[in-house]
């Protein structure tokens, strides 16, 4: 055979067999590879907390932007009503010329059957509302709160023994509890805004304290507790620094909801006469006032009760708004 004729293949050097001959190794630079733009991991963002991923979902929501402008509006009519009624019910009186009157300038909303302006009530009315139910859901926070974490964290006879009591509450309905306990000399007598406040929370905090008792279980047994308790934190500090803090979501999706429950409450009960006396002006007040002209003008009627859905609707969509956004499991990636 010539060496024309030599195949090509005796060339290939093969492993383990040592040739005699150099070979030369090409590495390409580093600089002309797409791998290092490939692999490269993006750490100049730090990873969100689970409040921070919350807030990032909810500005996305338009469900949550809708109800947090209505409830904006609806605390500052709460706080600063005079901007946005040029009359003051508390200091002028009504006229009775003006009896289930309609439109007029200046009166946009018409009149009661008393001649009282009903968008000045309307408007003075959210007050004794948004208070009663604001204060009644710090409320049952506090004492619900309280309750659910000790029974849930520190469990044995201290869960048995909460437990029992919010079983006996939690047996009593809302409105029947606080029908029954108005009628008591102590509250017939001092009937305001904070007796209201007062029986509210007596019969609204087991729901929260369940709550929170299935919350302070899930977190107790977590890694970060177990080792804070390692290090010689004590109980109770551990509950307030590692568990609490972990635990306040469902408690506030469900807060959230059960604030528009309790001004539910208060314009069921003023509406049955047994709630705001008749000189604080509310819109269950107003409602129960409006209903014995309700055949020949219901707006008296109407306006105020529109008023009242509208803020319940509102807090109910911002629960649901934090309950989907504080889920991991309901959170859409």
């Amino acid at each position: 055979m010539t060496p024309e004729n030599t195949s090509p293949v005796s060339d290939v050097v093969r492993p383990g067999r040592n040739t005699g001959r150099d070979i030369e190794h090409f590495v390409a630079d580093l600089d002309e590879t797409p791998l290092q733009v490939t692999d490269k991991v993006k750490d100049e963002n730090a990873p969100l907390s689970l409040w921070g991923e919350a807030w990032k979902n909810l500005r996305r929501q338009p469900l949550f932007l809708i109800s947090a402008f209505l409830i904006v509006i609806v605390v500052l009519v709460s706080v600063f009503p005079g901007l946005f009624s040029p009359i003051n019910p508390q200091s002028e009186a009504c006229q009775l010329a003006n009896s289930n009157g309609g439109p007029s300038e200046g009166h946009p909303l018409g009149f009661t059957r008393q001649g009282c302006d009903v968008y000045a009530r309307v408007i003075f009315g959210t007050q004794s509302s948004v208070i009663v139910g604001l204060f009644t859901t710090i409320g049952v926070i506090i004492i619900g709160g309280t309750v659910g974490a000790l029974a849930g964290y520190y469990g044995g006879w201290v869960d048995a023994i909460l437990a029992r009591i919010n079983d006996i509450f939690f047996a009593l309905p809302l409105i029947l509890g606080a029908i029954v306990l108005t009628q008591l000399p102590i509250f017939r007598a001092n009937r305001n805004v904070w007796s209201l406040v007062v029986i509210l929370v007596v019969f609204g905090w087991p729901q929260i304290a369940r709550i929170t008792r299935g919350a302070v279980v899930e977190v107790r047994n977590a890694d970060f507790v177990t080792a804070a308790r390692s290090l010689g934190v004590s109980r109770f500090r551990s509950l307030m620094r590692h568990v609490m803090p972990n635990a306040l979501a469902p408690i506030i999706v469900v807060a959230t909801i059960s604030l528009g429950t309790f001004i539910v409450a208060e314009s069921t009960l003023s509406f049955l006469g047994i709630g705001l006396p008749p000189s604080v002006m509310s819109w269950g007040n107003d409602i129960q006032s409006a209903q014995a002209s309700l055949r020949s003008n219901p707006m008296p009627l109407l306006y105020p009760a529109i008023a009242l859905s509208i803020t319940v609707l509102s807090f109910i969509m911002l629960g649901d708004a934090l309950r989907d956004a504080l889920d991991p499991k309901a959170r859409k990636r």
